[in-house]
Parts: structure tokens; sequence; C-alpha cells
């Protein structure tokens, strides 16, 4: 339980800025003026953002040598600020399923820290990449610093895909395809319960729970109040079920969007908690028998699989320099499988 708190910032990697320009200032290129007033933001990652048309000015993108006027209004994307902390490498064993000179894709196993944090400052996938990437420039006598740019994060006790940007001009592109939406992820989930339909969609506002907070809740979304004044951020889940079970059901979530928790709480928050999620209550045996061998199965599974059944089996982006489309996908992992297995035998004994 102590780990959710650290994910607080799994998703939510973007800073999304709004400045309304002086009466009396004089015209000055934005990149300066933009360094000027963003504490800690280089140069560099704001030539970068200009650059994937992150910067607008009164609704329109801009390139780094506008010269913003007096009453502009810049709205700026930059993606993950910057860290406080020196990053270190570590040797971690990591599946890295495709890379070139500006993305790489990673199959990240259940366990495993994306960045660094209070109470994780090492052993993160960050601190392994790291690690692979200085290794791999030492191999080819580059000269360049090597650092992975992260453009998303699944939380620890997820398993699957991760796109991880080369460069901080590729980090902007795909940065700019995470805030809008048009990044392709699809999950493979073991939920509690049987559902009435098969596929449905999942729409409600996501913030910290007043009396948990290191978990999500969602808050009905406030029709007619404007979005800063609504509680919690706009989220949306489509799921589908791909194979029923009886007490739990497979099902496949595409998100819409892309909030800290958003399956895990939206599927609680429909009465179909994660199976073995403890943070959401899926740990319990919430479906089924009172029979002790029952309980028993249900334990057995618990034990092959202890963490939120939850896989990001697909990934799909424009690549950021090419605009070819990439896709990717990554099996379930083998605690996933099993406990799909142990639960597909159960259901196929009962039925004879």
């Amino acid at each position: 339980m102590e780990d959710l708190e650290l994910e607080e910032q799994q998703q939510e990697l973007y800073e999304h800025h709004r400045i309304t320009v002086d009466r009396g200032q004089e015209m000055l290129r934005i990149d300066k003026y933009l360094q000027m007033h963003l504490q800690g933001v280089s140069r560099n990652k704001i030539q970068a953002a200009a650059k994937a048309d992150c910067i607008v000015v009164n609704e329109k993108p801009v390139k780094s040598n506008y010269r913003v006027k007096p009453l502009d209004v810049i709205s700026v994307l930059l993606p993950e600020p910057p860290h406080e902390f020196e990053l270190v490498p570590e040797e971690i064993p990591l599946k890295i399923v495709y890379e070139d000179d500006d993305v790489l894709v990673v199959d990240k196993q259940a366990g495993l820290v994306v960045h660094p944090g209070v109470g994780n400052w090492t052993g993160t996938l960050v601190n392994g990449l790291l690690y692979y990437m200085q290794k791999h420039r030492d191999n080819q006598g580059a000269q360049e610093a090597a650092a992975p740019f992260l453009v998303h994060r699944i939380d620890k006790d997820t398993s699957g895909l991760l796109l991880v940007a080369k460069n901080e001009d590729a980090q902007a592109v795909l940065a700019r395809q995470f805030f809008y939406h048009t990044i392709e992820r699809k999950y493979t989930a073991l939920v509690w319960g049987d559902f009435e339909e098969e596929s449905g969609t999942i729409t409600g506002n996501l913030g910290r729970s007043p009396q948990d907070r290191r978990v999500m809740c969602v808050y009905p979304n406030q029709e007619g109040l404007p979005e800063e004044l609504q509680r919690g951020k706009h989220a949306v889940t489509h799921w589908r079920v791909l194979e029923r079970f009886g007490y739990v059901t497979l099902v496949e979530c595409v998100l819409e969007t892309g909030r800290t928790h958003q399956i895990r709480a939206h599927m609680r928050y429909i009465g179909h908690p994660l199976f073995s999620d403890a943070a959401y209550g899926g740990d319990a045996i919430l479906k089924g028998t009172t029979f002790t061998r029952y309980k028993q199965f249900v334990n057995n599974c618990f034990d092959i699989l202890p963490r939120q059944a939850l896989h990001a089996r697909v990934l799909g982006f424009e690549h950021p320099t090419t605009g070819a489309h990439m896709h990717f996908e990554s099996p379930l992992p083998d605690d996933m499988q099993q406990c799909i297995e142990k639960w597909r035998k159960y259901t196929d004994h009962l039925g004879d």
C-alpha cells in the first residue's frame, strides 16, 4: 500500500501553462520570454516544445522566434517537469521490444517502479534505461549525452508496454500525442463479477480520495460547471468483454484519457474491481460461493497473481520523426496467464 503514494504522478506527466502577457511587456522572442517565466525549464526544452507545436499564442501555434506582444495569451505544453535530483544509472534487466534513434519501447515487468521518487530513489525503470542507453552509447563511441525522456507511465504493479523518447524533440512530439489522446492504448484486465452487456463506456472525473489519498475516486461530471470548477479530471474508459468465467471476467480496456489509476478506479466505480487489486478492494473474495473449496481456489489464484490483474497489451503512436504509424503488442505475462487458465479450468469443471 505504501507504494501507491509514489504513483500519484504516474500518468500526469504534463505541465500545461497559461500566461497572459503584461500590458507593458516589450517585444521579446517567446523562447527567451518563457525561459524567464517558467522556473527550471531550459531553453532547449522550450524550443523543442515550439517545434512540436506545443506553444500556442492566441490559439495559434508559434515557433521559437515569435515575438510576444502585450496581452498575448500563451499556452504551453511541457512534458515531464525537470528533475530535482540526480539520476543514477543501474544495471536492471529490461525487455526492449523496439529501439531507433528517437524512441524506445519497453515491455515492463510487474513490480518495477517507472520513475524515482520518495521511497524509491533507485531501482526504477528510468535508472535501468539510463544504464542501458549510456552503455549503448559507449559501445558505439558516441559523444552525446544519453538519457531517457518519459512521455507516460504505468503503475508499479501493472505490466506491459511503455513508450520512451530518446531526445527532447521526440519527447515534445509524443507528449502532444498523449495530451490530445491520439495514442492507441489497450489494456487487458481480469475483474470481479459478470457483465450484462458485451461492452460499455465509463465516464467520470478522477481525483484523490479525501479519505485515502493513496487511491483515486470518481466524481460524476458536474454538468454546466466550467472545467476549472469541477472536482477531479475528466476521464473516459471504454471496455469490452473478452471471456467470461462466471465470477470473474476478462476484459479489454481502451483509454481515451490517461489519468492516474484510471482503469482501476473506473472499474471499481461500476462494481467490478480488478482481481487481486489490494488498493481498490479486489483482493477479497467478492463473487462466488461460500464453500471452503472455492475460497481455497481463489486464494490460490491470489498467490499466483499477488498484484492487480492489469497488463498494457497494445501501444500505437505516430513516429515523432518519420510520421509512420507504429504498433506494438505484448503477450500476457506468466502470472496473469496462469491465473486466467485456472479460472478457465474451474469454469469448465463447473459446466461438466
